[in-house]
């Protein structure tokens, strides 16, 4: 805590003020986290208890996983307490703790994302060399390179927002510690931290959908080089789960900037932090799983023992 911050707790204004409203978004918010929690646990669980499971896209997929918990468990349960309590009230040292975590998470993902376009770029452009350039320490290094990008992006502006006042309003229009709304209510010199914020955005946009591009580039072209309809939709098949993902992801993002007038953006980024922090996180292990016999077939077995071992 810096002795020139005056305020050392921030109000989180939420989504309404309205009783009844806040009942539906309470019993909404909860259902998809514990569906959001329940659904990537499970399929962390059979990456790791699968042999079958063992590749590189199962690895990224149990890592993107772990990613989604963590994004959404360092949103939704927070809001879920305030919502149920009334105390909106959040001391400045947790809201810095959330804001570098949400980042961090959220930035790790769009990496992620992206070495797993590389990895699907592998698996169907040069299908006879897939395990060995995608061997688990060639995977377990890009995990890592994803998780050193992220820091290295996150924590320079996050340095310069330590250093910021809050010395008039301690009110922020949202439900959780967005960058955006802390910055509107500083007394301080934004220009410098809020430009670092648009540029470390953007960077991260651009490097990783360029990555996922080029890699879908080449991906159709040799799914369009192959010889027969079945063989075009067995090799597309293995990317339409990411595909999706990446679509929610980038959409949602995307959709950011599309504003129809000022007075807008704020609403409009709420509905965004909704979609992206509760809706996809519970969409997508449904949607890995429904479009992928590998993954069925292994939460199939998993049931299968469990209702064994339970007999026994």
């Amino acid at each position: 805590m810096r002795n020139h911050t005056f305020v050392t707790r921030f109000i989180l204004l939420g989504l309404t003020d309205d009783p009844q409203l806040q009942i539906l978004i309470f019993i909404f918010l909860l259902m998809t986290y514990m569906l959001s929690f329940t659904g990537n646990l499970s399929i962390i669980i059979l990456t790791l208890v699968d042999s079958h499971l063992k590749t590189a896209m199962y690895i990224f997929l149990q890592n993107f996983s772990f990613l989604e918990i963590s994004f959404t468990s360092a949103c939704i349960p927070r809001f879920l307490y305030s919502i149920s309590t009334g105390d909106r009230t959040i001391t400045y040292n947790a809201c810095a703790c959330q804001l570098f975590f949400i980042d961090v998470f959220a930035v790790t993902e769009f990496f992620l994302l992206a070495t797993m376009s590389f990895d699907r770029y592998v698996a169907i452009c040069k299908p006879l060399h897939y395990m060995t350039i995608m061997n688990y320490r060639v995977c377990k290094r890009l995990i890592f390179c994803c998780w050193m990008m992220s820091l290295l992006i996150i924590l320079p502006p996050l340095r310069l927002g330590l250093d910021l006042e809050f010395c008039a309003s301690n009110a922020i229009d949202h439900f959780i510690c967005d960058a955006n709304p802390m910055l509107k209510i500083s007394c301080s010199d934004t220009w410098l931290i809020e430009e670092m914020v648009i540029a470390c955005a953007v960077l991260t946009f651009i490097m990783t959908l360029v990555c996922v591009v080029l890699s879908y580039m080449y991906i159709i072209r040799t799914i369009l080089r192959l010889p027969s309809a079945q063989q075009r939709t067995r090799a597309f098949s293995t990317c339409s789960s990411h595909i999706i993902v990446v679509s929610i992801t980038y959409g949602s993002c995307i959709f950011v900037y599309i504003k129809s007038s000022a007075k807008d953006e704020m609403t409009i980024n709420k509905g965004v932090s909704i979609l992206t922090t509760s809706i996809s996180p519970m969409l997508n292990p449904f949607i890995y799983t429904l479009r992928n016999k590998q993954v069925k077939q292994a939460f199939n077995d998993l049931v299968k023992r469990f209702i064994l071992f339970s007999k026994n």
